[in-house]
């Protein structure tokens, strides 16, 4: 495997950035080199190469510019935008044998440059797009989700292979006639077991709120949270990430925490991840992370995702079912620090018996 060469083509740098996306893409570059030699082309705020990254400089959204370009193309906004031709000639400079991408959209660049006749593509679809936009976009603007969902199945059927994050998801491109869609199967490597013992009633909601399915996630936790915190002493609900509130009073208990430069400290302090999701996406990326340190889950369907039930969680999505489950942790430790060490060692199980390596390495060689 030493003489073959894959190149990532990354939305966001994996060095400077952060988020769910970007916790996936080192997790898939890391197992990628225990296989193949590895080179990531991204797109970031500052140009140069360092330590095998490429960036590129991801240039400001012109409106005027990126309509008319999407309606010469009849492609859809994202995918328009995100064919540039900087990242195209970067791809240009590259041979390798496998070019991966992080998102649907990140193929164009690759579909347009000519390493398209030399190598193989493989499109990891992290989040649906077009699913994103269904659920949270107004309906006058329906038709761009239609553009979106034409547009991810042109990439997947100029793909070798197709992975994705959700194993429903590989069974619609199967069904569109992607022969080669697979679920992924990969976890995180487990981290150092957060010692939950002296945690206080606290649950933490994490994840960017400035992305809709995040914030109206948040929208559904706060108008539970009386519920969830009735009666319960000095029960507490901490919100982290990017983001604000939007000016919206928040009820007795719950705290914006921001950004928190210790999070493994700081959460050694919660009894469990809250994720009411909706519309499923990124905070399964959350909930991996959770897992591979030991912190209990209370989600939903859309939260857990495909992982949620080898990781011995289940989906909460009825209201009661949901709030039953944050009080749950919140009244009684001994029962956050006994689901902590399940999901943490069925997680490293899971890990150690080399399943997310394999799933990688099928898809680099």
């Amino acid at each position: 495997m030493a003489d073959r060469t894959a190149v990532f083509l990354l939305s966001k740098d994996p060095e400077n950035d952060h988020g769910g996306d970007v916790t996936l893409s080192r997790a898939l570059v890391r197992l990628a080199r225990e296989v193949t030699a590895v080179r990531v082309i991204c797109l970031s705020r500052t140009d140069g190469s360092t330590d095998g990254v490429l960036r590129v400089r991801k240039p400001a959204v012109q409106t005027p510019s990126l309509v008319w370009q999407s309606l010469r193309t009849r492609r859809s906004l994202i995918h328009t935008r995100f064919d540039l031709p900087q990242l195209r000639a970067a791809v240009e400079s590259t041979h390798a044998d496998v070019y991966v991408t992080d998102h649907s959209y990140m193929a164009e660049s690759y579909l347009a440059s000519g390493r398209r006749a030399t190598g193989r593509l493989v499109v990891t679809t992290g989040v649906s797009e077009a699913d994103v936009w269904r659920a949270t976009r107004h309906l006058a603007l329906a038709p761009e989700a239609l553009r979106l969902a034409r547009d991810e199945v042109r990439v997947a059927r100029a793909a070798n292979i197709v992975g994705t994050f959700d194993a429903e998801e590989a069974v619609r491109y199967r069904a569109a006639g992607i022969r080669d869609a697979r679920w992924l199967d990969v976890t995180l490597a487990p981290g150092k077991k957060l010692d939950l013992t002296h945690s206080g009633p606290r649950l933490v909601f994490m994840g960017s709120r400035d992305w809709r399915p995040n914030a109206e996630a948040l929208d559904v936790l706060l108008d539970a949270w009386p519920k969830i915190s009735h009666g319960i002493p000095g029960a507490e609900l901490t919100i982290i990430g990017p983001g604000s509130s939007d000016g919206r009073m928040l009820s007795d208990g719950v705290v914006d925490g921001g950004f928190v430069s210790d999070l493994p400290a700081f959460l050694s302090t919660c009894r469990g991840l809250v994720a009411p999701i909706v519309t499923g996406g990124g905070v399964r990326v959350k909930m991996l992370e959770a897992a591979s340190h030991g912190l209990p889950v209370i989600g939903t369907s859309a939260a857990l995702g495909s992982h949620g039930g080898l990781l011995g969680l289940a989906p909460r999505d009825a209201s009661e079912e949901f709030i039953a489950g944050c009080r749950l942790l919140l009244m009684d430790r001994s029962a956050a620090v006994t689901a902590g060490a399940e999901i943490h060692a069925r997680n490293a199980e899971r890990w150690h018996s080399g399943i997310p390596h394999r799933a990688v390495e099928g898809l680099v060689t």
